[in-house]
């Protein structure tokens, strides 16, 4: 019979084998994995080319877009909110108020010529 001291050595190399080959089996070759071609539609296909580094096409873009977002940001959204904050905080009158001349009434004084406005005829109406 073995001793149990020689049954353990015999267990951890077994194990430490063990170990090796799973790790050994983790490792990937270079065919792997072995997939199916992809099969894109029209709209992934234009994407998939479109988002390849190093393209003429993709830098005008991106260069339009940070245009446009620094545009939008620093340009148009602050001038938006200026506008709002003085047509509907700020300004007394409100906006779009037309001021128009004030009613003129019998006895009132016309500022501009300094005349004095005479009474209303009375209308007679024939059919009272």
């Amino acid at each position: 019979m073995s001793s149990p001291v020689e049954d353990e050595k015999l267990r951890v190399q077994q194990l430490r084998a063990l170990r090796r080959r799973w790790l050994r089996d983790q490792e990937l070759s270079p065919r792997e994995p072995v997939l199916p071609p992809r099969q894109l539609g029209p709209v992934a296909a234009f994407w998939d080319r479109f988002l390849q580094p190093g393209d003429p096409w993709r830098q005008q873009v991106h260069k339009f877009y940070q245009s446009g977002r620094f545009v939008m940001v620093r340009v148009l959204l602050p001038a938006w909110a200026i506008t709002y904050c003085l047509k509907y905080h700020i300004r007394k009158s409100p906006h779009g108020m037309v001021v128009a001349n004030p009613r003129i009434f019998p006895g009132d004084r016309i500022l501009e010529t300094g005349e004095i406005m005479p009474p209303l005829r009375d209308k007679l109406h024939k059919h009272h």
